[in-house]
């Protein structure tokens, strides 16, 4: 018979010892924490459910750790914890502090419904297999410099697990994944820090519908394989909505990217807002993703061959594509290529394909990248006239992207008004 038969319900108060009440639970057990502030630092051994009140009119339940250490830490499997506030664990990041530690090979943890508040990592999860992270929020300490805070979340070695409905906020990087596989990172929030979703090395993994903004990058993917990245959300971003470093044989579909535009005070020569960055990556696709105003619509570079770029609309980028290579590339599946705003073809059949190939860079491009002290006579008549020979004798032009079958109209005009509207609300709110 399963020790789960004779499970018992705990209820304690404050004044109760929490770590003498864990250390005797049996496995099953579920240990409920009255309204107030246990201070300590805990360890669970038995596989139990520590709960605060479940209710929104109740005053929290709170685990302060003091300023050291982990606030809580998991020795063992099925284990849930919901419903409590985790503050004031320690800073150490070499010592990995956190909210909530779990680094022993373990499954079935359950982590949902908590709001956590420290200097150090918040959630942190290494060598686990099934596990459930979903409906907390993680507040990191603004007051810190953005590379002496923990990041809200961070899985490592982790396996068919889902993170999801999470908010992070104020932390370094919003969500770090890194050596971890058969994954689903799905409708969380990220916002106010540096990368919204920081991965590394980790293959075959989902990253659905999430939302970032205000960051240096809404994703940071790097040095991982057989991604699915799809119906993510990202604005605001001061370097990159996507950046891609290493990324092979991924899908990127069906994300949106609005306004990716480095701050006046932070310029610097070549440092520009970058839709889609995408280094030493190939054999991707990129289909149906919209990238609106951004000062680099997409950059490709170092290597990025095998893709399939088309479907997508690029919309209000002063530069639309930044390529460095020495191999052309086209930019259209079965006749279908990308909708471009500055594109001044026409189409004479009504199709809704240009009757003339949208080729978006020439050699004058090529030499203002390697030279971009050149821009301060882009409008002169010399470079003019260069652009104009390069037209009427394309042998001379240089390798690059040529979309042969470019969209009149985007496909997205409701998604983008849609959007517009949805944030607009939420500005005036």
């Amino acid at each position: 018979m399963s020790s789960a038969t004779f499970a018992e319900d705990f209820q304690l108060t404050p004044d109760d010892n929490l770590q003498t009440i864990l250390d005797n639970a049996n496995d099953g057990d579920t240990i409920t924490l009255a309204s107030g502030t246990y201070f300590g630092n805990f360890i669970i051994h038995k596989q139990i459910t520590l709960q605060g009140p479940n209710s929104k009119s109740a005053q929290p339940a709170i685990i302060d750790a003091q300023g050291k250490g982990h606030a809580v830490v998991i020795k063992n499997s099925n284990i849930t914890i919901q419903h409590l506030n985790i503050v004031n664990w320690g800073y150490d990041l070499t010592e990995e502090n956190s909210g909530i530690y779990a680094n022993d090979k373990a499954s079935h943890l359950n982590i949902n419904n908590n709001f956590l508040k420290g200097d150090g990592f918040g959630i942190w999860f290494n060598k686990i297999d099934n596990a459930q992270i979903f409906a907390n929020k993680v507040e990191g300490n603004l007051t810190l410099r953005s590379a002496d805070r923990g990041n809200g979340i961070q899985v490592a070695n982790v396996s068919h697990s889902r993170v999801f409905n999470n908010e992070t906020y104020h932390v370094r990087d919003g969500i770090y994944v890194i050596a971890s596989k058969n994954n689903t990172i799905e409708n969380n929030t990220m916002h106010n820090l540096r990368y919204g979703i920081h991965y590394m090395y980790s293959y075959d993994n989902s990253i659905l519908n999430n939302a970032a903004y205000e960051t240096r990058a809404g994703y940071a993917m790097m040095s991982s394989r057989r991604l699915i990245i799809q119906g993510n959300k990202t604005r605001d971003s001061e370097d990159y909505g996507f950046l891609f470093n290493y990324i092979t044989y991924s899908t990127i579909k069906e994300n949106h990217i609005t306004r990716v535009w480095t701050k006046p005070e932070n310029k610097v020569l070549g440092r520009d807002g970058k839709g889609l960055f995408v280094y030493n990556s190939g054999f991707n696709t990129f289909t149906d993703n919209i990238v609106d105003t951004a000062e680099i619509g997409i950059h490709l570079t170092a290597g990025s061959d095998g893709v399939k770029i088309y479907g997508n609309s690029f919309i209000n980028n002063p530069t639309q594509v930044k390529y460095v290579s020495s191999k052309k590339q086209e930019w259209s599946e079965n006749g279908q290529g990308n909708y471009w705003s500055n594109y001044l073809g026409w189409d004479m059949n009504n199709d809704n394909i240009g009757d003339t190939a949208f080729e978006p860079n020439d050699g004058i491009d090529k030499l203002i990248w390697q030279y971009p002290e050149m821009k301060m006579i882009m409008d002169s008549p010399a470079i003019l006239i260069l652009r104009w020979v390069q037209r009427q004798f394309p042998v001379l032009k240089p390798p690059g992207i040529k979309d042969s079958h470019p969209l009149m109209t985007s496909p997205h005009t409701q998604q983008i008004a849609d959007l517009l509207a949805s944030q607009n609300a939420a500005t005036k709110e």
